[in-house]
């Protein structure tokens, strides 16, 4: 399955574009590229475990018809393995996420909304510790009680926008930037990339003009929530519940334009719809879209295509808490945007895997766990190496096994959950301020007190 998501001959390809030559090492780009993704479905993200599987032959099936790595490897240290996944580009992993997204599409077998592939934008951050080369890259970020009190912050954050597979949930590109980068921003250079007769829906944070802007310069669609008073300048005039209004966008004043774009009014269509969700209030939703044809996208279709944007957090949230990716421990900006992006590609494995069992079994792919499927190609990935008699056999009871891995079916409406935690106590104090500081300042204190 990854050597299907990811072709070895595009890989040497991508290399040879962005002007990397690799003689023959124990760890090949596709094997490095293995463990990269490896270490993020572990549990044990270390490079010792890396090595430690390496040597149990768990790559072994990655030789691309040369000796076993198994053999060929002689030290335990973890060396290799390090320069190896610093040599690996960038690039080529941003390449790979955005293949691995269209090969696992191209498995899907037409997921297509009226002809539309449909695509879930979000933004989120990931923390990072303020190591020298990356607070270089993402200054360390102070909260608002921070400000007030004039304490220098510690963590580093890197801001990352995602756009997702509305069908299968899988992650099809990224976009990298500082905390003080714009989740619009980072948008736009995945609208880029966007190849037509695509939707992209997004919340209230891109309903701005800018996004709209470049969806018309790439020639997609959109879908995207407006707040009530940026639907109110667009109609100047009262707005009615189930009314849909037929709008030029015009830039205002306020609003930030996308250089190098036209800045002509966005024809579209605002859509007024009220929301009744059984144990909640109504609530208005309003809606911009540049599809303008009422006849071929009525409005009670958009209005339940929108409901599938909910999907993009639960994603965002299996990548931090299953692939545990919240926090990473990169000592530089560069690793800890492989480690990101290799996240999204195993996130990406296992929801084929999901999706092959979807197909096996006559289900939809969202109708799966995430977490349980996780579980089950872990455990699978543990006797990988062990013995290669009855892999093909394991395999179809992996995919056995995910197809029973379906999400719960609930009788009664969940209630909702205030977002607090509950917090320990410890021993020690807090840490405020860098470690380095702190020890200075118990040097001093030593001193004051002798």
């Amino acid at each position: 399955m990854y050597q299907r998501l990811i072709d070895p001959g595009l890989l040497e390809r991508w290399l040879a574009e962005a002007g990397h030559t690799f003689y023959e090492r124990g760890f090949s780009p596709l094997i490095t590229l293995w463990y990269l993704m490896f270490q993020r479905v572990q549990p044990d993200h270390t490079l010792d475990a890396v090595v430690t599987d390496a040597h149990q032959g768990g790559a072994d099936a990655l030789g691309q018809g040369r000796k076993p790595l198994s053999r060929r490897i002689r030290s335990w240290a973890t060396t290799a393995y390090n320069n190896a996944r610093q040599r690996l580009p960038v690039g080529t992993l941003c390449k790979g996420l955005v293949g691995q997204g269209r090969r696992i599409e191209q498995m899907a077998q037409g997921g297509e909304w009226r002809g539309l592939r449909v695509r879930l934008l979000d933004g989120s951050t990931v923390r990072l510790r303020p190591h020298q080369k990356v607070a270089g890259v993402y200054r360390p970020h102070r909260n608002g009680q921070q400000k007030q009190k004039g304490q220098a912050g510690y963590w580093c954050l890197m801001r990352v926008v995602v756009s997702f597979c509305a069908r299968t949930g899988a992650a099809l590109a990224c976009a990298m930037g500082a905390v003080t980068d714009g989740e619009q921003a980072l948008a736009v250079q995945l609208l880029w990339e966007a190849r037509g007769q695509e939707l992209f829906i997004g919340d209230r944070n891109f309903g701005i003009f800018r996004i709209v802007q470049a969806v018309r310069q790439v020639r997609t669609n959109a879908l995207l929530r407006l707040t009530e008073a940026r639907a109110r300048k667009l109609v100047a005039g009262s707005l009615r519940a189930g009314r849909e209004y037929a709008v030029a966008w015009s830039p205002s004043s306020h609003d930030q334009q996308q250089p190098g774009c036209c800045s002509d009014p966005v024809a579209g269509r605002l859509l007024v719809a009220r929301i009744h969700r059984k144990g909640f209030r109504p609530e208005l939703l309003y809606l911009f879209t540049t599809l303008a044809d009422a006849q071929h996208h009525p409005m009670a279709e958009l209005v339940e295509l929108y409901s599938v944007r909910w999907h993009v957090e639960l994603n965002l949230r299996y990548l931090k808490t299953e692939m545990d990716l919240d926090q990473l421990e990169s000592k530089s900006a560069e690793m800890a945007q492989k480690e990101w992006l290799a996240g999204l590609m195993a996130y990406n494995l296992i929801r084929a895997v999901m999706l092959a069992a979807a197909l096996q079994g006559g289900l939809e792919p969202l109708e799966l766990s995430f977490s349980r499927a996780r579980r089950q190609v872990e455990r699978f990935l543990e006797r990988w190496g062990s013995t290669h008699r009855g892999r093909l056999e394991r395999w179809t009871q992996l995919l056995a096994g995910v197809a029973r891995c379906g999400l719960p079916k609930r009788r009664k409406p969940r209630p909702s959950e205030p977002r607090q935690v509950r917090l320990l106590r410890h021993a020690f104090p807090s840490l405020v301020g860098s470690r380095a500081e702190a020890r200075r300042r118990s040097h001093h204190r030593k001193r004051r007190t002798k």
